[in-house]
């Protein structure tokens, strides 16, 4: 449901407040069971270097809430080809409420590039915490879809075309192309990719819809990584980039990790894939996540991580792992920037932090 951009002043004062209000049920998606990825959409290639941002888990808490409409507007001051969220529009410990989402919708519509967003763990799994309204957490993922992805395939923003898996009830999974770089931003979560059970509702177990879902849309991601892949070395693309919230190689979740590996179980399938693709793409892969909210660029799957045996895969040394400041670490955005097309360059991809002005 689109907001009207005559709400924008009362949706940011929304954001400052953290204000709350009761849920009312959105039906869940229905999705057919085949889970073929769409192509995606791909842009004319430019001789230029290009840059895009990417910020995510913010803003959290009430002075971040007042914060943001400054930052999003020094971000439409910036030259960039767009603006990646990777999610957590929201603490975890306030209200998963209709009003808050229909506040930063409003802060997100000011946007001048085109916003690519991804919804973290804060603004649904997690809401069935009781200091988060005690809500379902499908139901949330079902008002987060209409709220920011009513129209597919559209990015929110300015509008830039992106191939979505609307058809399987998961519009927030897209793709796209910019000067042979393949884009692909997927629906992955923390809390164990959602697995963790809803404690807040009383729960010790997850239910069989929670046990569907994270089913279903693992395997939509899965196919959409393949595809991704494929694609981008039909096409002799010079590197791949993924974009999603959950830090699945989290330095603070390690040593639980260690101690029982089916603490990451939900993420053990998309794992396997990003290394199975990594080692067939003849170029860099980008993975750029937030969740544990502390930059942190690393090679997570290289020959002798610890990573390998908590998730029994094999080196993908070509993987680098960028995790985005977030939280309180949230005073900047980064800036990367991709090289010419006709750069002759490992490093596809550089980036900086700029300092956020307020």
């Amino acid at each position: 449901m689109p907001i009207s951009r005559s709400l924008v002043g009362a949706g940011l004062a929304l954001v400052a407040a953290l204000c709350a209000a009761p849920a009312s049920a959105a039906p869940a998606p229905q999705a057919p069971a085949s889970h073929a990825a769409p192509t995606p959409a791909q842009h004319a290639p430019s001789q230029d270097a290009f840059s895009f941002a990417v910020i995510g888990d913010v803003p959290y808490g009430t002075a971040a809430g007042a914060a943001f409409p400054g930052q999003i507007r020094q971000m439409n001051e910036d030259d960039l080809r767009f603006v990646a969220h990777v999610g957590d529009i929201k603490d975890g410990s306030s209200e998963c409420s209709d009003a808050y989402f229909a506040g930063i919708r409003s802060a997100l519509d000011t946007f001048e590039h085109p916003l690519v967003y991804t919804p973290g763990d804060n603004e649904w799994v997690d809401c069935h915490r009781t200091n988060n309204g005690a809500y379902d957490p499908l139901e949330r993922l079902a008002t987060v879809r209409e709220v920011f992805f009513p129209v597919p395939g559209k990015t929110l923003g300015a509008t830039m075309p992106v191939r979505s898996q609307a058809a399987l009830g998961l519009p927030e999974n897209v793709t796209f192309g910019h000067d042979r770089v393949a884009f692909s931003v997927v629906n992955v979560q923390g809390s164990n990719n959602a697995l963790q059970p809803w404690a807040g509702r009383g729960l010790s177990e997850p239910t069989t819809a929670q046990l569907a879902e994270v089913e279903h849309r693992t395997a939509a991601v899965v196919a959409q990584l393949r595809t991704t892949f494929a694609e981008a070395t039909q096409r002799h693309d010079r590197a791949v980039v993924i974009l999603t919230q959950a830090d699945m190689f989290d330095p603070a979740q390690l040593a639980g990790a260690q101690a029982d590996p089916a603490a990451v179980s939900g993420s053990r399938e998309i794992v396997a894939a990003l290394v199975a693709e990594t080692n067939r793409f003849d170029g860099p892969v980008y993975l750029i996540n937030g969740d544990s909210h502390a930059y942190a660029v690393n090679a997570p799957l290289a020959a002798g991580s610890p990573w390998l045996a908590v998730y029994g895969a094999a080196p993908a040394d070509d993987l680098r792992r960028v995790t985005v400041d977030g939280a309180a670490n949230a005073t900047s955005y980064l800036r990367f920037t991709v090289a010419p097309n006709a750069a002759r360059t490992d490093e596809v991809l550089t980036w900086e932090a700029v300092p956020f002005a307020s």
